[in-house]
């Protein structure tokens, strides 16, 4: 880890937040994640070698602590008092990306993984209800393997399956993936989507009007952008 060679706190701090990918690994713990494979989906562009060696290094530093998991022989990871403190900074990080930072996607930001992964672990299953619901989502722009995917919320839990898991559809959603991101995002409303038919959804007039909730859309989706040039 680099140092600043300052007594300064705020060069301190800077040396643990502000290294390349840390503050990433603080959003994903304070969001829930705690499994190793469950963080590196969350900075997919980080090697596992890498992540690994940061892990340590805020262990050390005091910000998480690691847990023998209570089902398995891995270890699971959480955030300290130390590392919760940072959390309102990383809020913070977010609500500026949201109103200052550039709102167009560039190419490399298309990211289907991130996506995928922030749509499984942020939406609402019990939104449709008791019953088992399952809602297949269509990227019409892209190829075929990567097109389709099936969201199964069933029991308080939400799994994702890659090939069709043979049980009826209740909820057809159908779009580009930019403009699943911009959803996501906040950049374009839920209802705005819908209604120009850049999101289609195809199910019961029940289940299309839980379609926001079952979406669950972080906060920081309602913060507007302040730049002049927002898309």
């Amino acid at each position: 880890m680099r140092s600043y060679g300052q007594f300064c706190p705020v060069a301190k701090a800077a040396e643990l937040f502000c290294e390349r990918w840390n503050a990433l690994i603080l959003r994903d713990l304070a969001a829930g994640s705690t499994r190793f494979s469950e963080l590196h989906r969350g900075v997919p562009l980080m090697s596992p070698t890498l992540l690994s060696r940061r892990l340590k290094q805020l262990e050390a530093e005091g910000i998480l602590e690691r847990k023998r998991s209570s089902t398995t022989r891995n270890w699971t990871y959480h955030l300290t008092e130390a590392g919760r403190d940072f959390v309102p900074l990383v809020e913070a990080l977010g609500v500026w990306g949201q109103r200052w930072s550039r709102r167009e996607l560039a190419e490399n930001e298309v990211d289907l993984g991130l996506l995928i992964w922030s749509l499984e672990r942020g939406v609402k299953p019990d939104a449709f209800g008791e019953k088992r619901a399952v809602v297949r989502l269509e990227f019409t722009d892209l190829p075929a393997g990567k097109k389709f995917w099936w969201f199964v919320n069933q029991d308080g839990a939400c799994e994702l399956c890659v090939e069709d898991p043979g049980f009826e559809v209740d909820l057809y959603l159908a779009c580009t993936l930019p403009d699943m991101i911009h959803v996501v995002r906040g950049d374009l409303p839920l209802a705005r989507a819908l209604e120009s038919e850049r999101l289609e959804a195809i199910g019961s007039a029940t289940v299309r009007r839980r379609l926001a909730a079952w979406l669950n859309l972080s906060p920081l989706a309602k913060v507007q952008s302040q730049r002049s040039d927002a898309a």
